[in-house]
């Protein structure tokens, strides 16, 4: 029997990238309960440095949620924690950019200004006790070497799971697998598998990475999101029958 997984579901952050795609805040709170009630672990509610009406949604959530847990979106930036402290959510997320064509051509930034902004985030996070997970934004077209750097880093700050993130969808499976195995065995740390379905592997590509060791595989329901969408959560865990 394969090792049990976890649903992380992204569809009130990521699925709403899809063009055209709006969430009422009645939406919204429909769409919690269900994936609540169908035992989903984890819901990415939102981002709370949007806006204040984003951050009442998310309370709202809060209040009505059952055996799930609400985790915010944030940027590498310490206004964007403390927003997310307004919504006190049960995870914190924090976005960080990791390959050089983002850090250096898409913000004009370095790798420095990365690990820095993440330390601080992190603290600021955990210094009020809250679960922090780390995203590694791009994470398919980074160096390997940074990728397991900035891994270790956040695991020495007591950060348990990391969000693999597919960012363009450009992986292949040998990839999937050579990379999950590699950060789990140089860090400890539980991998959560983010994949986006621009060559029609987002499914595909999840599985491949739970039997590589991955932990927590982000969905969105009927796959929605961001250019061609998400992993869709009701295929993927029929596939997942066969295997727990």
């Amino acid at each position: 029997m394969e090792n049990k997984f976890y649903i992380v579901d992204t569809t009130l952050r990521d699925g709403e990238q899809q063009a055209g795609k709006v969430f009422s805040k009645k939406d919204k709170i429909d769409i919690v309960k269900r994936l609540d009630s169908m035992g989903v672990y984890q819901i990415e509610a939102g981002i709370p440095a949007m806006c204040k009406e984003e951050k009442e949604v998310i309370l709202s959530m809060m209040e009505i949620k059952g055996g799930c847990k609400i985790s915010t979106w944030n940027r590498i930036k310490e206004s964007d924690i403390y927003h997310s402290f307004d919504c006190k959510p049960d995870i914190i997320h924090i976005s960080a950019p990791i390959s050089d064509m983002h850090i250096y051509k898409n913000l004009r930034r370095d790798r420095k200004w990365v690990i820095d902004s993440i330390k601080r985030c992190i603290y600021i996070a955990k210094e009020k006790d809250y679960e922090v997970v780390v995203g590694l934004e791009d994470a398919s077209r980074a160096e390997k070497k940074f990728l397991v750097e900035v891994c270790k880093i956040v695991k020495s700050l007591q950060v348990n799971r990391v969000r693999y993130s597919d960012t363009l969808g450009i992986l292949d499976i040998s990839s999937v697998k050579e990379n999950v195995e590699e950060i789990i065995k140089e860090c400890d740390i539980d991998i959560e598998f983010h994949g986006h379905n621009d060559f029609g592997m987002a499914i595909p590509l999840s599985l491949v990475a739970y039997r590589s060791g991955a932990k927590y595989i982000d969905c969105t329901i009927e796959g929605i999101g961001e250019r061609t969408g998400n992993t869709d959560l009701d295929r993927f865990k029929s596939i997942m029958k066969y295997y727990i």
